[in-house]
């Protein structure tokens, strides 16, 4: 694939981006809720949001998109740059993003209003060079992983019984 029609495949696919898998440095990628906007997607995430740990302290990052297909299409290397609450880029930026943010309690001013007191962090991810994974040199197997460990577990309930049964 030439550099034109990669560099072509990555802004379409922004342009298309719901979700996209972030990985900051060798952590493994989380799938995170992004906005599209100016050729760059736009991540927030902090207290109350998404968890992206270490993403709001990162200069770099690598983003994964999925295609109309579902599976994985590109994979670029992004800058990220963290904008400021008080900016001017903050305040057309963020009620953009607070708008477009589904199943937000309240209203779009109130979100932004959060978003500002409990520290969250707002992030664009522009690309930054080459794909690093594209049509015709994606890997071949799924890339699947076991599960992480995770504190969210449940106690598995006993097996559901209609009628009792005695003992004899």
């Amino acid at each position: 694939m030439t550099d034109e029609a990669a560099s072509a495949l990555t802004d379409e696919a922004i342009k298309k981006a719901a979700v996209a898998w972030i990985a900051v440095g060798d952590a493994p990628a989380l799938g995170l809720w992004c906005l599209p906007l100016e050729g760059a997607l736009h991540v927030v995430s902090g207290p109350g949001e998404q968890s992206a740990p270490g993403l709001a302290g990162a200069a770099a990052a690598t983003v994964t998109l999925r295609g109309d297909h579902g599976g994985r299409i590109v994979t670029w290397p992004a800058t990220v740059t963290r904008i400021l609450p008080g900016t001017e880029e903050w305040s057309t930026l963020a009620p953009q993003l607070a708008t477009k943010r589904l199943n937000a309690p309240g209203s779009a001013a109130e979100l932004v209003e959060r978003w500002v007191s409990t520290g969250c962090a707002l992030n664009r991810l522009a690309p930054a060079g080459a794909p690093l994974a594209a049509p015709g040199s994606l890997p071949d197997d799924p890339l699947a992983a076991p599960p992480r460990d995770t504190p969210a577990v449940r106690r598995p309930k006993k097996p559901f019984r209609l009628h009792r049964v005695r003992r004899r």
